[in-house]
């Protein structure tokens, strides 16, 4: 918990998720000041924010008293060291996606913010996605019946290969390490732990170094979840799709709050997530189609969220236990692909526990 009402926010890495996510939702959130920015580009942190300081070191940012959280938002194979760095220096943090590269650094995370009693949040963001958010209304609603098949994508049209850590080899790299956080998380709060995993990885694009494409089925019983994530991909495909015992529901189109953010949209504006694409419902019984109205996203609540239990008046948004589950079934999702075999998940009790918790919370 902190003392001061208002958090004062220490930010590491100022890249492109720090830039497009980070600041602005910070910035639009009551109770949040950004006091300094550890950085090797410090002309583009003043650029965009001119009254922040700028450290380089990010021990020396964590070590300032003016600092209540570190955000962390350096290359994922940093995440792990750096987030046990802060919470030693006597802050709380938050760390970008994915938590860490391995499980076991993910638990060890978990007990040090038990031994130092420093809260530790992974950045899952699109929990509140207008998407997503749909989707977990649908469910809850029991509109499509008892569900016998979920479909999550991302698919993009990037053909050309960028010179930067995500595609270049090494730990945390690779589509996987990127969008698989986000499908797995979200589908852990729908569903919970699956049975088993199993999983393709494949390079496919030219020039290509890392995985750039992901198919992952958890199995639920009977019911099957398909995550996938592709970067050849120019048609699109449909953002979400659940298949059920009465009817269907098919969420057209993404989230629209990157796209917001990217064209300079503030979190705080009016037309903040508010989603044009309805779902649409197909009634199997019937024939009968019918629009399903889209939730409004607004992932400021992740902060919202962090907020409240700074200040202990709720609980930690994304336990590290939840962040620690989401690399588990990676991990999984690894070995299946190159075992070309399912894959039981390896849970301890405090992460199953952690994910069924909050979704009977949520759903």
């Amino acid at each position: 918990m902190t003392t001061s009402e208002e958090i004062r926010v220490g930010l590491v890495g100022f890249g492109y998720v720090s830039k497009t996510f980070h600041v602005p939702l910070i910035s639009a959130t009551d109770g949040y000041r950004i006091a300094a920015v550890s950085s090797s580009r410090p002309s583009e942190v003043k650029a965009a924010l001119p009254q922040v300081e700028v450290v380089e070191d990010p021990e020396d940012l964590m070590s300032r008293d003016d600092i209540d959280l570190v955000v962390i938002a350096s290359p994922n194979e940093t995440h792990a060291s750096l987030a046990e760095m802060g919470m030693r220096a006597g802050r709380h943090v938050v760390v970008e996606k994915p938590f860490t590269i391995t499980t076991a650094e993910a638990r060890h995370l978990g007990a040090v913010s038990s031994e130092t009693r420093k809260m530790l949040a992974v950045f899952q963001n699109r929990r509140w996605d207008s998407d997503f958010l749909t989707v977990q209304d649908a469910i809850r609603e029991d509109v499509t019946g008892r569900i016998s098949q979920f479909e999550s994508r991302i698919d993009r049209y990037r053909p050309q290969v960028r010179d930067r850590w995500r595609e270049n080899p090494g730990p945390g790299s690779g589509l996987l390490y990127d969008l698989g956080p986000h499908l797995i998380d979200q589908a852990l709060v729908l569903f919970a732990i699956p049975d088993s995993v199993q999983a393709t990885l494949a390079i496919q694009r030219d020039g290509a170094k890392t995985d750039d494409f992901f198919h992952i089925v958890l199995h639920y019983g009977g019911m099957i979840a398909t995550l996938q994530a592709s970067s050849l991909v120019s048609g699109g495909t449909p953002r979400f799709a659940i298949h059920g015992e009465r009817a269907s529901l098919v969420k057209a189109k993404p989230d629209i709050q990157e796209s917001q953010l990217l064209q300079g949209v503030s979190p705080a504006s009016l037309e903040w997530g508010v989603d044009p694409d309805n779902a649409m419902m197909y009634d199997g019984f019937t024939g009968e189609q019918r629009s399903y109205k889209s939730a409004r996203g607004d992932q400021r609540r992740f902060y919202v969220a962090v907020r409240e239990a700074l200040h202990g008046r709720g609980p930690n948004p994304v336990s590290p236990a939840e962040g620690s589950a989401v690399i588990s079934i990676i991990e999984a999702a690894l070995r299946s692909a190159e075992e070309r075999c399912r894959v039981v998940p390896d849970l301890n009790y405090d992460e199953c526990l952690a994910i069924e918790s909050h979704r009977e919370d949520v759903n």
